[in-house]
Protein backbone atom coordinates (compact mmCIF):
# COMPACT_ATOMS: atom_id res chain seq x y z
CA UNK A 1 0.00 0.00 0.00
CA UNK A 2 2.48 2.77 -1.06
CA UNK A 3 -0.12 5.76 -0.05
CA UNK A 4 -0.57 4.80 3.55
CA UNK A 5 1.09 7.68 4.26
CA UNK A 6 -1.82 9.92 3.23
CA UNK A 7 -3.78 8.40 5.95
CA UNK A 8 -1.42 9.43 8.59
CA UNK A 9 -1.31 12.70 6.78
CA UNK A 10 -5.34 13.15 7.38
CA UNK A 11 -4.94 12.50 10.82
CA UNK A 12 -1.93 14.75 11.94
CA UNK A 13 -4.22 17.80 9.82
CA UNK A 14 -7.26 16.86 11.89
CA UNK A 15 -5.15 16.45 15.28
CA UNK A 16 -3.60 20.13 14.43
CA UNK A 17 -7.11 21.19 13.38
CA UNK A 18 -9.08 20.10 16.84
CA UNK A 19 -5.64 21.31 18.71
CA UNK A 20 -5.85 24.62 17.23
CA UNK A 21 -9.87 24.50 17.95
CA UNK A 22 -9.37 23.60 21.21
CA UNK A 23 -7.21 26.35 22.07
CA UNK A 24 -8.53 29.16 20.11
CA UNK A 25 -12.74 28.24 21.36
CA UNK A 26 -11.72 27.02 24.58
CA UNK A 27 -8.04 28.78 25.66
CA UNK A 28 -6.42 26.03 26.81
CA UNK A 29 -4.04 23.16 25.57
CA UNK A 30 -5.23 19.73 23.84
CA UNK A 31 -3.02 17.86 26.18
CA UNK A 32 -4.88 14.21 26.78
CA UNK A 33 -2.95 14.01 30.25
CA UNK A 34 -3.68 17.29 31.31
CA UNK A 35 -7.36 16.76 30.42
CA UNK A 36 -7.74 13.69 32.23
CA UNK A 37 -5.78 14.74 35.32
CA UNK A 38 -8.75 17.14 35.40
CA UNK A 39 -10.67 14.65 35.35
CA UNK A 40 -10.07 12.44 38.11
CA UNK A 41 -8.52 15.57 40.38
CA UNK A 42 -11.40 16.20 42.98
CA UNK A 43 -10.70 20.31 42.82
CA UNK A 44 -11.92 21.33 40.21
CA UNK A 45 -11.03 24.45 38.05
CA UNK A 46 -12.43 27.45 37.24
CA UNK A 47 -13.04 26.22 33.56
CA UNK A 48 -15.20 22.58 35.23
CA UNK A 49 -15.13 19.47 34.37
CA UNK A 50 -17.79 19.43 31.19
CA UNK A 51 -15.62 20.33 28.64
CA UNK A 52 -13.07 17.31 29.64
CA UNK A 53 -15.78 14.91 29.75
CA UNK A 54 -17.04 15.88 26.56
CA UNK A 55 -13.66 15.68 25.51
CA UNK A 56 -12.95 12.25 26.24
CA UNK A 57 -16.17 10.57 25.44
CA UNK A 58 -15.89 12.29 21.67
CA UNK A 59 -12.12 10.81 21.94
CA UNK A 60 -13.73 7.59 22.77
CA UNK A 61 -16.38 7.71 20.18
CA UNK A 62 -14.45 8.67 17.44
CA UNK A 63 -12.20 5.31 18.47
CA UNK A 64 -15.68 3.47 18.41
CA UNK A 65 -16.91 4.89 15.31
CA UNK A 66 -13.47 3.97 13.44
CA UNK A 67 -14.01 0.26 14.83
CA UNK A 68 -17.59 0.30 13.52
CA UNK A 69 -16.53 1.82 9.63
CA UNK A 70 -13.07 -0.06 9.53
CA UNK A 71 -12.35 -2.79 11.66
CA UNK A 72 -9.62 -3.62 9.95
CA UNK A 73 -7.35 -0.79 11.39
CA UNK A 74 -7.81 -2.57 14.62
CA UNK A 75 -6.43 -6.25 13.33
CA UNK A 76 -2.92 -6.61 14.20
CA UNK A 77 -0.70 -8.92 16.51
CA UNK A 78 1.63 -7.16 19.19
CA UNK A 79 4.93 -7.84 18.60
CA UNK A 80 5.48 -8.17 22.44
CA UNK A 81 4.07 -10.01 25.16
CA UNK A 82 0.86 -8.68 26.59
CA UNK A 83 2.43 -7.62 29.86
CA UNK A 84 4.34 -5.16 27.77
CA UNK A 85 0.94 -3.09 27.37
CA UNK A 86 0.25 -2.22 31.00
CA UNK A 87 3.67 -1.75 31.71
CA UNK A 88 4.39 0.44 29.00
CA UNK A 89 0.75 2.35 30.24
CA UNK A 90 2.37 2.84 33.65
CA UNK A 91 6.11 4.32 32.15
CA UNK A 92 4.09 6.67 30.09
CA UNK A 93 1.90 8.05 33.16
CA UNK A 94 5.51 8.58 35.13
CA UNK A 95 7.15 10.00 32.45
CA UNK A 96 3.86 12.48 31.91
CA UNK A 97 4.03 13.70 35.33
CA UNK A 98 7.71 13.94 35.70
CA UNK A 99 7.60 16.19 32.30
CA UNK A 100 4.50 18.30 33.03
CA UNK A 101 2.17 17.02 30.02
CA UNK A 102 2.61 14.12 27.64
CA UNK A 103 3.17 14.12 24.03
CA UNK A 104 0.28 15.37 22.69
CA UNK A 105 0.49 18.89 25.21
CA UNK A 106 4.03 19.22 24.71
CA UNK A 107 4.93 18.20 20.74
CA UNK A 108 1.25 18.84 19.51
CA UNK A 109 0.38 21.94 20.80
CA UNK A 110 3.75 22.97 22.65
CA UNK A 111 6.03 23.15 19.80
CA UNK A 112 3.74 25.18 17.78
CA UNK A 113 3.92 27.43 20.43
CA UNK A 114 7.49 27.46 19.83
CA UNK A 115 8.16 26.07 23.69
CA UNK A 116 11.36 25.67 25.17
CA UNK A 117 10.37 23.74 27.53
CA UNK A 118 7.95 21.37 25.07
CA UNK A 119 10.81 21.34 22.75
CA UNK A 120 13.04 19.71 24.88
CA UNK A 121 10.28 17.40 26.49
CA UNK A 122 9.49 16.30 22.58
CA UNK A 123 13.53 15.37 21.81
CA UNK A 124 13.55 13.58 25.69
CA UNK A 125 10.20 11.29 24.22
CA UNK A 126 11.35 10.55 20.84
CA UNK A 127 14.89 9.89 22.83
CA UNK A 128 13.73 7.37 25.56
CA UNK A 129 10.97 5.62 23.08
CA UNK A 130 14.48 4.92 20.31
CA UNK A 131 16.25 4.04 23.51
CA UNK A 132 13.45 1.71 24.80
CA UNK A 133 12.99 0.27 21.36
CA UNK A 134 16.84 -0.70 20.95
CA UNK A 135 16.55 -2.13 24.64
CA UNK A 136 13.49 -4.21 24.19
CA UNK A 137 14.79 -5.91 21.27
CA UNK A 138 18.16 -6.40 22.65
CA UNK A 139 16.76 -8.09 25.63
CA UNK A 140 14.74 -10.28 23.44
CA UNK A 141 11.27 -8.75 24.72
CA UNK A 142 10.23 -7.73 21.33
CA UNK A 143 11.42 -9.03 17.78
Amino acid sequence: MPLDWINALIGGVFIGLAASLMLYWNGRVAGISGIVSGVLNPVTDSGGKSWRWMFLLGFGLGGLILKVLKPEVFASELPTPLWTVPAAGMLVGVGTMMSGGCTSGHGVCGISRLSIRSIFATIVFIAAGILSVLLARHWGVMS
